[in-house]
């Protein structure tokens, strides 16, 4: 019990709406820090108003070499973006896999919550600037590789 008031709840991203109460449909725990390592790298920082240091500087990659050097910084920022937007999580470990699928960059996000010893991980699709040969194709990974 003590557990999920601390891992919180809150609104589901992308927002949707529960057809049968008519409400937010709302996520806790562990599932609800997904989401908000997600939303982090999602977001580019100063595009939030009010809180200009929050998301990530990923964008900002698009159409960059992708020599080891390049991947080693960007997996440094996008480690240090997290762990100063989301405070549940302690250690962030990112690896990035660039052979899977041309112009594409898979980044594998390990993460430890806080007060647990059980890590959780993420792969975040990142399009370094080639579309994908599908419209729909870029979807259907992003959805693939959330779950």
């Amino acid at each position: 019990m003590a557990e999920e008031r601390f891992l919180g709840t809150g609104m589901k991203f992308p927002p949707q709406i529960n057809p049968t109460t008519g409400r937010f449909t709302c996520v806790s725990g562990k599932e609800s820090i997904k989401e908000s390592v997600y939303l982090i790298l999602m977001t580019q920082k100063s595009e939030r108003f009010m809180n200009p240091e929050f998301g990530s500087s990923v964008m900002g990659y698009v159409f960059t070499q992708t020599d080891a050097t390049m991947l080693n910084l960007m997996a440094h920022e996008i480690a240090g973006d997290i762990l100063r937007g989301e405070p549940r999580i302690e250690q962030v470990n990112v690896n990035m896999d660039q052979n899977s699928k041309p112009g594409c960059l898979f980044i594998n996000v390990d993460y430890t919550v806080r007060g647990e010893n059980v890590r959780e991980n993420m792969v975040f699709p990142f399009y370094l600037g080639e579309e994908p040969e599908k419209e729909s194709e870029a979807y259907e990974t992003m959805e693939e590789y959330i779950q």
